[in-house]
């Protein structure tokens, strides 16, 4: 599989389920012939000043390099919500691509974004919308969920036009639902359906 079929999913999360979903959106990506998900995340932000964190991963998905936005034919964006907003980790990696933006790296590729949110009314369409403006900036062509996704009108927890979202619980212990994992997977494979379609 050549980098040029790959689309990258990218993530953080915090408790799982961000983890989770991004797993199932790859599998999603991959039902899509031609087409393999790259698994990325990135690390916690402390406020300590010297570096903490190891430069590799206990476990799970190695930590995102700018070469993966730039390799890939596609980009899936997912992180928990804070306020309404993306986590600050996903935050200051996406505010260090200016090179690829100054660069039109990113333009043209299509972007589809995904959350996990506490309460139901936690902000998870904000949380996408905060996750769609440096997409816009660099570019990228935004892919949602349509309504003909019926699960999208049957779902009682997560589920919007704009990406896919978890409803996680105050705890972050709520598994995701039948219809929250049939989003996730329906936005990979329509992420990596419209990449196959630009790249034709």
């Amino acid at each position: 599989m050549t980098a040029a079929r790959e689309i990258l999913v990218l993530y953080y999360s915090r408790h799982g389920a961000v983890r989770q979903m991004a797993q199932i959106i790859a599998r999603g990506i991959e039902s899509v012939n031609g087409v393999a998900a790259r698994l990325r995340t990135v690390p916690e932000v402390s406020a300590v000043c010297e570096a903490v964190a190891a430069a590799v991963p206990v476990a799970g998905a190695p930590y995102a390099e700018l070469r993966d936005l730039e390799e890939c034919c596609g980009l899936a964006l997912g992180s928990p919500t804070r306020f309404g907003n993306m986590a600050a980790p996903l935050k200051y990696f996406l505010d260090g691509t200016a090179g690829l933006w100054l660069k039109g790296a990113l333009a043209g590729k299509p972007a589809a974004v995904f959350t996990s949110t506490g309460s139901m009314h936690g902000g998870q369409e904000t949380t996408l919308v905060s996750m769609m403006t440096p997409l816009l900036h660099h570019g990228m062509l935004l892919v949602g969920l349509p309504y003909t996704e019926p699960e999208l009108s049957s779902t009682s927890s997560g589920g919007t036009p704009y990406g896919a979202s978890h409803l996680a619980g105050a705890t972050g212990d709520r598994a995701l639902s039948d219809e929250e994992k049939k989003l996730c997977f329906a936005l990979g494979k329509r992420l990596a359906t419209t990449a196959v379609k630009l790249a034709a």
